[in-house]
């Protein structure tokens, strides 16, 4: 079954409201609103970064930058960094750009940044560069149960 399949899946089974969408190919966050017609604030991105604690989901909006000092000292760890996007594909399975903030589908410990949950919608790639879904954030978080804190740059 694909990411898309089972991210489907657990959306169904918990009678979930979202909004899927299929557009053409896209790499970045600021394509991706384009094409979904929303800001780029909007979009859910998700990182993920390995080091001394193994690999991490990071989420964040899709128009921030990931501050790796405040998830160094909340994970207390050293090594941190940002995984390749070959790690990403062994890994995952999955292109980086492709990667969905479903840390329950990937397996990996998920952190949110809190602004995340203030949005009315956010959107995301859900294992596909072409299709996007788009649903309420604290229905997000009720799937994926992550660690909720500040990991944006600036704040």
């Amino acid at each position: 079954m694909s990411v898309l399949d089972r991210i489907l899946e657990i959306l169904e089974t918990n009678k979930i409201s979202y909004k899927r969408l299929e557009h053409e190919y896209v790499r970045t966050s600021k394509e991706a609103a384009s094409i979904r017609g929303v800001s780029e604030s909007t979009g859910a991105k998700a990182l993920i970064l390995t080091g001394d604690c193994g690999d991490i989901l990071c989420v964040l909006p899709g128009d921030q930058k990931l501050d790796l000092k405040k998830i160094k000292t909340h994970l207390n760890v050293k090594n941190l960094c940002l995984a390749s996007p070959d790690n990403v594909k062994e890994l995952t399975g999955l292109e980086v750009g492709s990667i969905p903030p479903f840390g329950v589908v990937l397996n990996l410990r998920t952190l949110y940044d809190r602004s995340l949950l203030e949005k009315e919608l956010v959107a995301f790639n859900a294992g596909d560069h072409c299709v996007s879904i788009i649903m309420n954030p604290q229905d997000l978080a009720k799937l994926n149960k992550p660690e909720v804190l500040d990991i944006i740059k600036g704040n």
